[in-house]
């Protein structure tokens, strides 16, 4: 078995550092690698790319694509080409933010029909929800292959509560609506006003999509001429960069409208840093969910999380148990022997 996790390399082409896929797709790698399943990540720009690393990488077994991005043609071409090569297209987003991509929304219809007429490809999605919705709204299958996190050593789950000074409050992503960062950025607010406290909102800026200016603009508002706290911009990072970001927060503020994972709540967890999330994060420890249109519920839990010093382990724990279920999930799809799934320090 060779394994190949293929994502759309934007920025060979652009310029610019869209690196969710690229994260995504190397801490699965990882994940499956350390339980014998050899994997490895290509960036690709297009599906000529792909189509000629095959040509010289006979021993591949399984391709697996991330998001709904190369034309059904194409697809249907290279199955046609490598018959003993099974493909899958991976959705990476859950229903709701379909809304934001028509044309995922037009390649996923199109990948049902080229499954159904092929015997090596699958449509899959990386949220159990998504793959449950196809499945039960359109009568076909969709394979479940989640996100993985790795996890080593050096994770500390153990870290001292905020006891004074400046408080650190981290709202992550691309900076899209469905973020819902307005609220991330109103709980903050309420959290500094409540506690009494310096406080620094650490905001993701540099990769605004589909109406995201307008959503930085709002917070700056939100915000603007206010002693005791102070927006901060943080433009996008690398992911090595952004981890240590991460890890310089108190609390981070992750209450989207929808998800299918939601890698800043994990990367949090791997610098013991707990997250506020709505139940569109559902991995996340049911004390860390609070509903993601109410403003004041985000800001309490917020409140409870940097007083509880359990919260990192709880973190932990939660994300070990995802990946023990996603690793017998990829086993399932790969025909793999399950075996005892790793689980570190669970």
């Amino acid at each position: 078995m060779k394994v190949v996790l293929a994502y759309k390399n934007f920025a060979a082409s652009k310029n610019i550092s869209h690196i969710g896929l690229g994260v995504a797709a190397l801490n699965t790698s990882k994940c499956l690698i350390r339980e014998g399943i050899p994997v490895q990540v290509w960036p690709i720009v297009n599906s000529a790319q792909l189509v000629s690393e095959l040509r010289k990488r006979t021993d591949v077994t399984h391709v697996v694509i991330s998001a709904p991005w190369i034309p059904s043609l194409e697809i249907q071409n290279m199955i046609m080409e490598f018959p003993d090569v099974m493909f899958a297209v991976s959705c990476h987003s859950n229903v709701g933010f379909l809304q934001a991509d028509s044309n995922g929304v037009k390649l996923v219809r199109e990948a049902m029909e080229i499954e159904r007429a092929s015997h090596n490809f699958h449509l899959a999605g990386n949220s159990c929800k998504f793959s449950e919705w196809i499945q039960r709204a359109y009568s076909v299958p969709c394979a479940y292959l989640p996100n993985l996190y790795y996890l080593d050593e050096h994770v500390n789950a153990h870290r001292p509560m905020f006891s004074g000074g400046i408080l650190r409050i981290g709202v992550f992503g691309a900076t899209r609506p469905l973020k819902n960062f307005m609220s991330a950025c109103g709980a903050a607010l309420e959290i500094a006003q409540q506690l009494k406290v310096e406080t620094e909102v650490w905001l993701s800026a540099g990769r605004a999509e589909g109406g995201g200016e307008v959503v930085l603009r709002a917070a700056r508002e939100m915000m603007r001429n206010l002693p005791h706290i102070r927006l901060i911009e943080n433009s996008w990072q690398t992911w090595p960069q952004f981890r240590t970001t991460v890890a310089h927060m108190h609390l981070l503020l992750q209450p989207s409208y929808t998800e299918s994972f939601n890698m800043v709540t994990a990367d949090g967890v791997a610098a013991g840093v707990p997250s506020v999330v709505s139940d569109a994060i559902d991995w996340a420890p049911p004390a860390w969910t609070a509903r993601a249109d109410d403003v004041v519920e985000i800001a309490r839990i917020g409140r409870t999380l940097l007083n509880d010093a359990e919260a990192p382990s709880d973190g932990l724990k939660a994300l070990n148990h995802h990946n023990k279920a996603g690793i017998r999930a990829w086993k399932s799809y790969l025909g793999a022997p399950a075996g005892p799934c790793y689980n570190w320090r669970e």
